[in-house]
């Protein structure tokens, strides 16, 4: 044809299924800021490589890059990095890590050299510090929850749920051991000999474990990252990071192993590893998956621990009133078998084991990895 117009670009609507996915997901692709983003996003609205086999790609993360490659972007200079400082941030989260553990030995040590008034001030501002140092490294360290958290989630509840706790391992097992003993004769006095004996050495233990917990939650996201950015399909993604979690859970064991050995002989205190590492392996479960967007499992499982450490409690002064005998013979024949320990470490290993299923399906989809590099 004479002076014809180019010839029109072919038709695509329909004969384009990838137009059409991106249109069902504009708001992801336009505001990803790599291809990794975006298959994190597909994989959490259900997209699996199967999936993307229909739109002629081998797996979500291919898939991903064409969606990304294909949205129209600035092509003005590139913005500064996020993060101008990051050696300063990473001493501050080093700081944070080492603050719990540092307050808590003030604390113990101030218990130990005082007596009377000043000792349950102490106590008291011991333990008022320490739930703050805890805060601050759970509100700005690695184990903070990364993005944007949603109204309604239970951040606030799983918070509330680890003092308590925290409070049960310092004061539950002397006052369940007095109970059980016809006691408690008066208030804890803050020593391991008193009416209501407290119990020193696992909580120093757990809060010297705040820079453990915090370094595995780093490495744990770094790794998980440099894999997400490796793998070629997502199932390739899920094999490899379920022995990752497994293996940073385990280092964060010894090394709570290792502080709890460390204090009780400094301490002069038994160091209850059963019970102790139950509870810390509950709360590190509980706090990775809090950082990576996931609140509520947390949140149900910590409370399911205080609640059964709280009937435990209960049980044996409902047990004294007349004709509740029976009530007491479940927890009385525990103590009287295991030790007051016992009812912690049994609480907590149940639910950290059901937690920790959890977590390795949780924690291996890459959907709770697409913004790990925002971790500091």
């Amino acid at each position: 044809m004479p002076g014809g117009a180019p010839p029109a670009a072919p038709r695509r609507g329909a004969a384009d299924p990838v137009k059409a996915l991106m249109h069902r997901h504009r708001e992801l692709c336009e505001q990803a800021v790599d291809p990794l983003e975006i298959a994190a996003g597909l994989e959490a609205h259900g997209v699996t490589d199967r999936t993307a086999a229909r739109f002629r790609h081998r797996d979500v993360f291919s898939l991903a890059e064409e969606m990304y490659a294909r949205v129209p972007r600035d092509t003005g200079p590139p913005a500064p990095p996020r993060d101008p400082a990051p050696a300063r941030a990473g001493i501050g989260w080093i700081a944070l890590s080492l603050l719990p553990g540092a307050l808590g030995a003030a604390m113990v040590a101030g218990l130990r050299l005082t007596g009377g008034r000043v000792r349950l001030a102490v106590a008291g501002g011991g333990i008022l510090a320490v739930a703050l140092a805890v805060r601050a490294l759970f509100r700005r360290g690695p184990l903070r929850p990364r993005g944007h958290t949603p109204p309604g989630t239970h951040t606030s509840g799983t918070r509330v749920w680890t003092y308590w706790l925290l409070a049960y391992a310092l004061l539950g097992d002397g006052l369940l051991g007095a109970a059980v003993a016809g006691g408690p004769d008066g208030l804890p006095d803050g020593t391991a000999s008193g009416p209501w004996p407290l119990t020193a050495a696992p909580v120093l233990a757990l809060t010297l474990a705040c820079a453990p917990a915090a370094w595995a939650s780093r490495l744990f996201t770094a790794r998980a990252r440099r894999r997400l950015t490796a793998s070629r399909g997502l199932d390739e993604f899920t094999a490899s990071l379920r022995p990752l979690l497994l293996w940073v859970f385990g280092l964060f064991l010894c090394a709570l192993a290792a502080l709890l050995a460390v204090c009780g002989t400094v301490l002069h205190e038994p160091a209850g590893f059963a019970r102790t590492l139950a509870l810390g392996a509950l709360l590190l479960l509980a706090r990775v998956l809090v950082s990576h967007g996931s609140t509520h499992a947390p949140a149900v499982a910590l409370g399911a621990a205080a609640t059964a450490e709280a009937l435990a409690q209960a049980s044996v002064f409902a047990g004294r009133l007349p004709g509740c005998d029976p009530l007491a013979v479940p927890v009385d024949t525990v103590v009287d078998t295991w030790g007051p320990g016992a009812v912690p470490a049994l609480a907590c290993a149940a639910v950290a084991l059901v937690l920790l299923v959890h977590a390795t399906r949780t924690l291996s989809r890459a959907s709770a990895h697409a913004r790990g590099e925002d971790q500091q």
